[in-house]
Formats: C-alpha cells, structure tokens, sequence
C-alpha cells in the first residue's frame, strides 16, 4: 500500500520550474511522480462543456483496489478560453485538459511542496494577464487642451539594440513556446524566419534567454509583416 513516505519520495525527484522566483512542478513532472507510486493506476479527464470559446475540463486520479474498484485520490478542473493567449489561439482545448490534470494530481499529493497550480497553469494565467493589460494600454487616450511643449519625434522602427538595452526579466517557458510557435505559422505562410539568426541580432544564445523587452520588438515585427 502506498504511504505518505513513498508520495513525498517521489515528489523529491520532481524537477521544478522557477516562475518570478517561486518553483513549479510541471503537469509532467506530476505524472511522473504519480507512476513512481501508481504505475497501474489511473489519470481520466472528462469535458464538462466547450461554448462560445471557452472549454471546461475535469480529471480523475486514483487506483485500482484488490476488488478492481476505482479508488479516486484526487479531482481537479479548469478551463481555458479560445483565443485568450497566442498559444490558445489553436491548443486552448488540449490546454485545459493538462492543467486539469496537473490540478488533479495536485490534489492527490504531488507536486504541491510549492502550489496546488502546476507551472504551465501559472503560466497561461499570466499570460492571459499579460494580454490584458496590453488590451487596457491600447486603447485610444484622451487628448487633453494642453499641448506637449516637446512633442516626440516621429516613432521609428523599433531595432533591437534599442531593446538590447533595457532591464527586464527573462521571458516564460511558456512564452518560448509561443514564439516558436508563431515562427512556425510564419513558415507555413512561406515567410522562414532563422531561429539563430533572430538570436544573433538579439545577440542571445537562445529563444531561452530573451528578456520581456525583446520578446515585445518581436510580436511588433512580427505584427509589421503580418505574422
């Protein structure tokens, strides 16, 4: 039978993400922990609805008794909605099913030293906060009867040196999937962007390593050239 020993064991082995300095078990590294104890044991997911856009999961976990019952350990939902991130824009279902996963296993005990929320949960929720605020920050400002005694020069295209030189934090994994992504959809539409040449003129090893204001210069250029 399965103790709590062997559950905190397995969570040992788990590999964290590191999300604004607090660390994330990953829906992966969830189920991986979950075999170590249950490798005959189940993980079951179940749409509860998709309308307008939005899409509600809800998964299982257990095992099997010497009977053959289904013994739940652990429940989790969520939900995603369409088109609320780049990467919701086409894996919003497939998305909601993982976190109800991660959510569910959470609840059974693994993964959770740090939080119930897995890190791509983490993640997608920042995501969304992040479109959000550009949605607020957008929008048309008032102008007011008072002039600007020095008005700005006319915006130019913005080079990456210029982002090269400002502060920010390191981009999300979740965030360097995106961009990959977008680089692949642009190549389905005969545009072939080159991952080290980007890199390069960002003068950064990897995709890996770009900061917030990098990762703005290229949703800008890419939005430029219609990608």
């Amino acid at each position: 039978m399965v103790t709590y020993n062997n559950i905190e064991a397995a969570n040992k082995k788990i590999t964290t993400t590191d999300i604004k300095g607090k660390d994330y078990a990953e829906v992966p590294q969830r189920i991986k922990a979950f075999r170590m104890c249950y490798p005959m044991g189940f993980i079951s997911t179940e749409m509860l609805s998709n309308e307008n856009g939005v899409c509600v999961f809800k998964s299982s976990v257990g095992f099997y008794d010497d009977k053959g019952e289904p013994q739940i350990l652990g429940t989790g939902t969520a939900y995603e909605k369409e088109g609320s991130t780049f990467i919701n824009k086409t894996s919003y279902i497939e998305n909601c099913e993982t976190s109800a996963v991660g959510r569910a296993l959470g609840m059974a005990g693994f993964g959770i030293d740090t939080s119930i929320a897995s890190a791509e949960e983490v993640q997608n929720a920042m995501l969304n906060q992040e479109d959000k605020q550009k949605a607020i920050t957008s929008q048309p400002q008032r102008r007011t009867a008072n002039k600007d005694k020095n008005p700005k020069a006319p915006e130019g295209e913005v080079k990456p040196e210029e982002e090269m030189t400002k502060p920010g934090d390191i981009i999300t994994p979740a965030h360097v999937k995106a961009v990959r992504a977008r680089i692949e959809t642009a190549a389905k539409k005969g545009k072939n962007l080159d991952e080290p040449a980007l890199c390069k003129m960002l003068k950064i090893e990897s995709f890996e390593q770009m900061n917030y204001g990098q990762l703005n210069w290229f949703n800008n250029m890419m939005e430029k050239n219609g990608l």
